[in-house]
């Protein structure tokens, strides 16, 4: 990424906008490639997982020390979490173990679609910024949600493409084109859903600033072939961007002006 368009998060300069997660990979070995391949620097884990299951194997600190040494950070979540208490008390956990006030907040309202819960949610964020954490909440592409999670302190805000896990692309375009025209200076990164490197770089394309995904990558085939195609479809989306989207049209405009001359080549 050129230095001229780094990506600035609580005073910290990234030059990935992939974000990584660490979940259903085949082995760490296969982590630790993926997270190399993919040159990301922020990589999540679900506290659920390493704090209250039986244990990670040591996945979680293999996966960190790859993303260490890429110059990446830890960003702890708190999938699985019902209600806003939970989510708290989570992130306090996540706080004293790996001593990163980052959070990546998700509060869950429905079991089917896996849909954040709007209330629980805001009221977990203001309890958590008020705390002194550096909140990235899950949420959907409600405008107004959205402005309340920023008036909350939030610094990044992480609507969903598609249903986590669904592999559906970018299901709320109208949505997602609304936020980034709305909130031009907000962080705006396209969590959850994405299925394939072109649904990233879709998101970039819309002036989306980063993508975080996870499934796409750990179930596919070859996942540290896919970490690396995911890493130039975010590289060619945001490039497409800063030079500039023609605009669609309705009707066919000729590439090549026709004169009123007939011509020999050769």
């Amino acid at each position: 990424m050129p230095m001229d368009d780094l990506l600035h998060i609580d005073g910290r300069a990234l030059r990935s906008r992939f974000f990584i997660g660490s979940a259903g990979y085949p082995s760490p070995q296969v982590l630790g490639e993926a997270i190399r391949a993919s040159q990301s620097q922020v990589l999540t884990v679900g506290l659920k997982r390493s704090l209250q299951g039986a244990g990670d194997n040591g996945v979680v600190a293999l996966a960190l020390q790859a993303i260490q040494a890429q110059g990446g950070h830890l960003l702890p979540n708190t999938a699985g979490c019902r209600s806003a208490r939970e989510a708290v008390t989570l992130a306090q956990m996540a706080r004293e173990l790996y001593g990163t006030a980052w959070i990546k907040l998700e509060v869950t309202g429905d079991e089917h679609t896996l849909q954040p819960d709007p209330f629980e949610l805001l009221s977990a964020a203001e309890q958590l910024v008020r705390q002194g954490f550096t909140v990235f909440p899950y949420c959907t592409e409600d405008l107004v949600l959205c402005r309340r999670l920023l008036d909350a302190g939030c610094e990044v805000l992480m609507p969903w493409g598609a249903p986590i896990g669904s592999g559906q692309g970018l299901l709320h375009r109208h949505g997602l084109r609304t936020l980034r025209e709305r909130l031009p200076d907000a962080v705006l990164i396209v969590d959850a859903g994405l299925g394939a490197p072109s649904h990233a770089a879709e998101a970039l394309e819309l002036g989306f600033d980063a993508v975080l995904l996870n499934s796409a990558v750990a179930q596919a085939r070859d996942p540290v072939r896919m970490a690396a195609a995911f890493r130039d479809a975010v590289s060619a989306g945001r490039s497409a961007w800063r030079a500039g989207l023609m605009a669609p049209q309705d009707f066919a405009v000729a590439s090549t002006p026709v004169g009123d001359h007939a011509f020999l080549l050769g």
